[in-house]
């Protein structure tokens, strides 16, 4: 049984897919380079990482459960979910492990300037990192399936997505830049992650828009997982940081209505079509 009835008809152009396809990762860079231009003070920063985990909050409940909910897989989910929850975690115990450990030689090698009278070397966020590069894949996948289904459907989700990159461009930038990460380093990072929305995209359309309900439930658990580790242990984590405030945490509301506005339209023939 497939999860999708795709019509070739539909289809748009390779040229316009390829376009669409671009505008998400590109206007993510955009973020990134706004956030190294001119970097945003501590509660921009909260309010922009609160933004970031509403929309990618919403993007689970708008792109993700519907589709899973309605393969009724539960021996599926629960797989796709659980390997995705034990890869998270074990990143975050590697990452965590590495920083102890290069903490450690910098500390105990002879003729080091103690650490507090040091700049700060920049430790990539890895647990940051792969989450934000498993949601952008993900995304690039529906966009990929959405494409297939028809230009309207992909053109609006193409759309709903650039708002979500847009505000991950500008998160990622601003904790690589609290890193104490080069600017150009920063956006290349940006770049590589963005990429993967392309790669995505063009699995979406040529193989998973015919996939098997299993196989596409499955990559969807484990993404939601990843989704839901990136909200509650990296983006809100870091956000909490800085003293709250009401309109900080309304941040993260406005973050979720967007996308849940722009995804019911984005998704509203797409669904139609799920058997």
């Amino acid at each position: 049984m497939t999860l999708l009835q795709v019509s070739a008809a539909a289809a748009p152009s390779w040229l316009t897919m390829a376009s669409l396809s671009l505008l998400p990762p590109v206007v993510m860079v955009v973020g990134a380079l706004l956030a190294v231009w001119r970097p945003p003070g501590t509660s921009l920063r909260s309010a922009i990482l609160h933004f970031a985990a509403g929309v990618v909050f919403s993007v689970a409940a708008v792109e993700i459960l519907p589709l899973i909910m309605h393969e009724h897989s539960p021996v599926v989910v629960a797989l796709g979910f659980a390997l995705g929850v034990a890869l998270m975690l074990s990143l975050r115990q590697l990452t965590r492990y590495l920083e102890r450990r290069a903490h450690l030689r910098r500390a105990s090698t002879p003729g080091t300037v103690a650490p507090a009278q040091t700049a700060p070397i920049g430790q990539l966020p890895w647990g940051l990192l792969l989450a934000i590069g498993v949601d952008i894949f993900l995304d690039g996948l529906l966009l990929g399936i959405g494409f297939a289904v028809g230009a309207k459907e992909g053109t609006l989700l193409a759309v709903a997505l650039a708002f979500e990159l847009f505000s991950l461009g500008l998160a990622t930038a601003v904790e690589l830049q609290q890193e104490a990460f080069a600017k150009a380093r920063t956006v290349g990072i940006v770049v590589l992650l963005a990429g993967s929305l392309v790669v995505g995209a063009a699995l979406g359309l040529t193989l998973l828009s015919h996939a098997t309900g299993g196989l596409l439930v499955f990559v969807l658990a484990f993404g939601l997982a990843a989704l839901l580790f990136l909200v509650t242990e990296e983006l809100l984590a870091e956000a909490h940081s800085e003293d709250e405030s009401p309109w900080l945490t309304a941040a993260f509301f406005v973050g979720f209505l967007l996308f849940l506005l722009l995804g019911m339209m984005a998704w509203h023939g797409l669904t139609s079509l799920i058997i």
